[in-house]
């Protein structure tokens, strides 16, 4: 790999999943906005734009790992992983408790993002096995 790994190359790449995350925003905003509930479309937004933060900084670490050839062990794959999570949990339970009752949405906002995330990660996969 002769491209030195960089946030921008991660998000030229992710154009698709950031572009999703954007629709989820947007229509949290478009559905919830008129009923009245902005603050509802707010921590939808908030629980997106988390998962998208995880799951740029989860690239960005793969794209780090495999560009510098180094031989990682299953363990500190694990150990960054864990780290990354575990900032992103506190990060959403805080708001969840500090503004209770809405700002719960904020975890729906986060696991509908890293579902659709999944989804989009694993059809390329899929395809690729049905051709082997």
């Amino acid at each position: 790999m002769n491209e030195k790994p960089s946030l921008a190359k991660v998000v030229r790449d992710q154009r698709r999943t950031i572009g999703v995350a954007l629709i989820l925003g947007v229509a949290g905003f478009w559905i919830f906005g008129p009923l009245g509930h902005w603050d509802v479309a707010t921590f939808l937004a908030v629980g997106v734009l988390l998962g998208l933060g995880n799951h740029i900084t989860t690239e960005f670490s793969l794209l780090k790992m495999i560009s510098s050839g180094a031989e990682l062990t299953r363990s500190e794959i694990a150990g960054k992983a864990f780290v990354r999570l575990l900032v992103v949990s506190v990060l959403a339970a805080a708001v969840a408790i500090v503004f209770w009752s809405t700002g719960i949405v904020t975890l729906i906002g986060l696991a509908l993002f890293r579902l659709i995330a999944l989804v989009m990660t694993s059809i390329p996969l899929l395809k690729e096995l049905s051709k082997a």
